[in-house]
């Protein structure tokens, strides 16, 4: 395929992605039809759709991997795992917090939510999209590094929810249950006092990685 023809063909790829984030943020996995997307991504005919994307599940999950900044660290992940714990949770806490700062992201990531609540479907999708890699990333990468002797040995998958588990609480009582510290709290502040924390239990020192007295 000639290079303007993949540009092209790239171009009205994302512009299909772009137009089905909106969609789904307002109507939901189940409520979106092709009609609906390829109309909020400008493209005439909704056929067209299947020429970018298998199914309507394929086309999910490459919204999902594209427009959500958690995952797309993940998809570059090889090039974190030799990063220090204080460096790799900044960024997962980071790109975890990300979704907030979008009103696009955010309406998607409650509508799926209360989705997968009620559709099997969509929950086994969006765990096997978001979840499942982002909790088996975490898990291995604090595996390795107690393996190393940088962090206490532990459970690293409980260890993993340890450190995500104050994340979603942030994210649930600033866009579902919004409480009124949480508006002052940025998610910056809420990341690195995550981390601080987590990393003081795992007896660890912030300044170079070794062990605390």
């Amino acid at each position: 395929m000639p290079l303007r023809d993949e540009q092209d063909f790239e171009g009205r790829r994302q512009q299909i992605i772009d137009g089905a984030l909106q969609v789904f943020a307002s109507k939901g996995f189940e409520k979106a039809t092709n009609k609906d997307i390829a109309a909020a991504a400008g493209i005439g005919s909704p056929g067209l759709i299947y020429h970018y994307f298998k199914d309507k599940n394929d086309l999910f999950r490459q919204v999902m991997e594209q427009r959500l900044p958690l995952l797309q660290l993940l998809t570059h992940s090889e090039e974190i795992v030799t990063k220090a714990p204080q460096d790799v949770l900044t960024l997962f806490g980071n790109a975890f917090l990300k979704v907030a700062e979008n009103s696009t992201s955010s309406a998607l990531f409650k509508l799926v939510l209360g989705e997968a609540c009620r559709q099997p479907q969509v929950a086994e999708i969006f765990n096997t999209i978001g979840p499942s890699r982002s909790f088996n990333f975490l898990t291995r990468y604090l595996e390795q590094q107690m393996a190393a002797g940088v962090l206490k040995p532990m459970d690293p998958g409980a260890a993993a929810r340890c450190f995500v588990g104050p994340l979603v609480a942030y994210l649930i009582t600033r866009e579902i249950f919004p409480q009124p510290d949480t508006q002052q709290l940025s998610s910056e502040v809420m990341v690195k006092t995550a981390v601080e924390v987590f990393l003081r239990g795992m007896q660890i020192s912030l300044s170079d990685g070794s062990d605390q007295a």
